[in-house]
């Protein structure tokens, strides 16, 4: 099985923190989002992934280590593909058209998901969803009694369904997906000048693939700083089983309040630090309270009261300062 990641996006809603790296590796709970991702979907699917194909722009060599490795982490061969021109997301996806064979994952690189069911990897194709209350503002889907889809709708401006798409989807058959995105393209089928993955699966559908749907418990978003700060409470939520404070961490004269990740090399003095904080790796906070908030690596935090931030890698930050976002590679003092 293969996984494709569209995530050529800049992330402007998600700036200063995008400005430096991608928005799909900002961490949450300690790890990238993207890898967050890659686990879930590693839980739910029963074969063995052995391609994660990234469709990313020109971020660097760094970032393409990173992805690589998150590939390796769990057991895939990493490839990387690159969406040059914003096009839409039936383009991105056929931008990683060597991996469209055999049985496909499209995952969106924008959100996080929770679910307990197994991916029944027999059926012809499978879209993920979720309830929600406002569908106009969502891609949804109608199902029959049998639980087979019938329509796509976009955006609806009357009620037609609760069942929004959260932009992962299963293909038995990834060379059946290419050629229908392929004839979006080659047939300039557009919308609003982009190239929609839903016209290929429309098209699939009237051609006789039978789509599933598959719901998860819970759709995070990670589209902006206080969806993604909530994502991480969230994420923590889900991981108080796992080992989130570092045995390398230094922790004197602190509170530390569960559920919180702290990474390697950390240093915490005279500070309550939690609930629902992430502190990264080399950062060093003292005389602090912090609470629901994200802190990156190797930066130094004094004197701060911090509740609902994000504060980037690389940042020194002194000072009474609440609700945050502060990108890499910035100083804020406050006196007084």
């Amino acid at each position: 099985m293969n996984i494709i990641i569209p995530m050529a996006g800049i992330g402007k809603r998600m700036r200063p923190h995008t400005l430096t790296i991608p928005k799909p590796l900002i961490p949450v709970a300690g790890k990238p989002i993207v890898e967050r991702l890659v686990e879930s979907i590693v839980k739910v699917v029963t074969e063995k992934v052995d391609q994660i194909a990234f469709v990313t722009g020109e971020f660097g060599e760094d970032v393409e280590k990173n992805l690589l490795d998150i590939a390796a982490r769990h057991g895939a061969k990493g490839k990387i593909f690159y969406q040059e021109e914003a096009l839409g997301t039936a383009h991105a996806v056929l931008c990683a058209e060597q991996a469209l064979e055999g049985k496909v994952i499209v995952a969106f690189a924008d959100t996080l998901f929770d679910a307990d069911f197994k991916l029944d990897e027999e059926n012809d194709a499978t879209v993920w969803v979720h309830k929600v209350k406002d569908p106009a503002s969502f891609g949804v889907v109608k199902t029959d009694d049998n639980g087979y889809i019938t329509d796509f709708f976009e955006k609806p401006k009357t009620f037609v369904s609760d069942k929004a798409i959260i932009g992962i989807y299963y293909f038995r058959n990834g060379a059946n997906l290419k050629k229908e995105l392929q004839f979006l393209t080659d047939n300039n089928i557009v919308k609003n000048k982009e190239y929609q993955i839903t016209d290929a699966l429309e098209n699939m559908k009237q051609k006789g693939v039978r789509f599933t749907t598959d719901k998860v418990k819970e759709w995070l978003d990670c589209g902006n700083k206080d969806a993604t700060v909530y994502t991480n409470q969230r994420i923590l939520d889900l991981s108080r089983n796992e080992k989130l404070i570092d045995p390398e961490a230094i922790i004197k004269n602190s509170i530390i309040i569960d559920p919180c990740f702290i990474g390697k090399n950390v240093t915490i003095e005279n500070s309550v630090v939690g609930p629902y904080t992430s502190i990264g790796n080399n950062t060093t906070i003292k005389r602090c309270l912090i609470s629901n908030s994200i802190i990156q690596s190797r930066s130094s935090l004094r004197y701060a009261v911090l509740e609902n931030s994000m504060v980037g890698n690389h940042v020194n930050l002194s000072g009474s300062v609440l609700d945050i976002s502060i990108g890499d590679y910035c100083s804020l003092k406050q006196n007084g």
